[in-house]
């Protein structure tokens, strides 16, 4: 199922380890970056700007590194 803008996501950690994207971030994950679901914000290419319900940034992630939450 392709992800679209609106939609509830989860990041998945097996695809996010050892990334571009990990390697330029800090490795102490907050929780929520896997437990909770965010949503698409925007969608540029291969990467989608997520907003998590938590007060924190949005983040740029690529779309192979997300899942749609059920």
């Amino acid at each position: 199922m392709a992800i679209k803008k609106g939609d509830l996501v989860k990041v998945v950690a097996e695809k996010l380890a050892n990334s571009v994207e990990a390697l330029a971030s800090d490795h102490r994950y907050p929780p929520y970056l896997f437990e909770g679901r965010g949503e698409v914000v925007e969608i540029r290419g291969d990467y989608a700007q997520i907003k998590f319900p938590v007060p924190t940034p949005t983040v740029w992630l690529r779309l192979d590194q997300l899942e749609v939450a059920k």
